[in-house]
């Protein structure tokens, strides 16, 4: 076998890994765009509840008739919170599957080059271009970025399994801790790093 076939099946998998992962990434991130304004609602309802708690029903002459009316609203009130909870839970399931996909094509990625190692040579994958990164460049990039959406999904889990409704403040605050994730974990990161990728894509 030519010196330069095992190569070439390497980065023929990196070129079909990428777009893969650059079309999981709009998928992720219009997800969770998706997930701000449901993480409002539980907030709002949060703050509807909380306000509930506060008045006295029995204190207000015309709710008197209605002795039953402060349970009824908490119950209405928690079957719209599992409502939207549901349509979380859909979300985040989601953005299980995006990690999910990226990394079976990232080891797939990686199958490849291991079933090619030993012919390719480390000088053919340490070799790099003024427009173009080395294959070990590129191999360790994807690497990165599958472990991106790992910690990324984990974190949104976390957060969506903490919601306990007896503490409303904690859930009043949850579009802001969605946001923080995002800040925290630089979410232009998979862009930025696809962009090193796009000379040798278009070779």
């Amino acid at each position: 076998m030519p010196a330069e076939q095992p190569l070439l099946a390497v980065q023929e998998a990196l070129r079909k890994c990428f777009p893969v992962v650059q079309e999981q990434q709009g998928l992720w991130l219009d997800t969770v765009r998706d997930c701000r304004p449901l993480l409002h609602s539980l907030s709002n309802l949060a703050e509807q509840m909380q306000a509930a708690q506060r008045l006295r029903f029995k204190d207000v002459p015309a709710l008197r008739a209605f002795p039953d009316l402060q349970e009824r609203l908490r119950r209405q009130q928690l079957h719209s919170a599992d409502v939207v909870q549901d349509q979380l839970a859909a979300r985040l399931a989601i953005l299980l599957k995006v990690r999910d996909t990226v990394s079976n094509h990232v080891e797939q990625v990686f199958q490849t080059y291991e079933q090619h190692a030993g012919v390719v040579g480390i000088d053919a994958v340490l070799q790099f271009s003024d427009v173009s990164l080395s294959v070990s460049d590129m191999l360790e990039q994807l690497q990165d970025i599958e472990r991106h959406y790992r910690y990324s999904y984990l974190k949104r889990k976390y957060l969506f399994s903490s919601i306990q409704w007896e503490d409303l403040a904690g859930i009043q605050a949850l579009p802001k801790a969605w946001d923080q994730i995002s800040e925290d974990e630089h979410q232009d990161f998979v862009e930025d790093t696809l962009l090193n990728f796009s000379f040798f894509l278009k070779e």
